[in-house]
């Protein structure tokens, strides 16, 4: 990333010991924490006991780990973003008709992110929740986020992706998810089963603003050996598309004139 005179390091460096705790890793010792924001441990140290004087870190004896107030700094977002507001509704309208989970998400460069999300009662082992962020080549509303992009523009996003092979479905290579994304281009919409998460499938629509560009996606997702690729296409894919279009409706009523 190249730098402008009116980069601030420090907070940046400050947002990566943020961001250096996830799911997998909620606590971290000051030499982890170091070496995931790419800091010396010195520095590391530094911004930990800021954000601990902030209320934004707290610490055990010598582990780390991040306290609710982060989730101001999410909040902050949402408060000013009138889609996930907006969306909402219809995502809880969505899944009890089809009784699945449906969920909405941005694209944030090479991942997606979560800004509304209706779960079902059956729970899926992917553990998802609004701020979760994936992959955008490996997931059905990030190749139709994808898809609102020229191929230049996708496959400059490829190159800066970890194409990491989550199950032996995985798209992996820069041509076979070109092509992918070719195809929600042309068809309108994606499906993606097995490649996030062996057994389950997903099926994603474009959510468009008032002025037609693609903003969001809003999605399905399901175990496969329920529901198959075919019966997806025919039982969920609709409901889904019209999700969309009524979104889309809402995004051009609230338009300012």
């Amino acid at each position: 990333m190249r730098e402008s005179a009116d980069f601030v390091q420090s907070l940046a460096r400050g947002l990566g010991v943020i961001r250096a705790f996830d799911r997998d890793h909620p606590s971290l010792r000051l030499s982890d924490v170091a070496r995931r924001a790419d800091l010396t441990r010195a520095a590391a140290r530094r911004f930990l006991l800021t954000l601990e004087e902030l209320g934004y870190v707290r610490s055990d004896d010598g582990v780390f780990s991040l306290t609710p107030r982060v989730l101001e700094l999410g909040f902050s977002y949402l408060s000013a973003a009138r889609l996930p507001a907006l969306v909402q509704p219809h995502l809880v309208d969505l899944a009890e008709r089809i009784d699945e989970s449906a969920s909405a998400a941005v694209r944030d460069d090479t991942d997606i992110v979560y800004v509304g999300r209706v779960a079902p009662r059956r729970i899926m082992s992917v553990g998802i929740t609004v701020g979760t962020r994936f992959p955008a080549a490996s997931t059905s509303m990030g190749r139709v986020l994808l898809a609102a992009l020229d191929d230049d523009a996708v496959r400059a996003i490829l190159e800066r992706s970890t194409l990491e092979a989550h199950t032996a479905a995985t798209l992996t290579e820069p041509d076979d998810l070109l092509r992918a994304v070719a195809l929600v281009r042309a068809q309108g919409w994606a499906l993606v089963d097995g490649e996030l998460e062996t057994g389950l499938l997903s099926v994603a629509a474009p959510v468009h603003d008032a002025r037609g560009r693609v903003i969001a996606a809003v999605n399905v997702a399901l175990p496969s050996a329920r529901i198959g690729a075919d019966r997806a296409r025919s039982d969920i894919l609709p409901a889904l598309v019209e999700t969309a279009r009524r979104i889309d409706e809402d995004l051009r009523l609230q338009q300012p004139g």
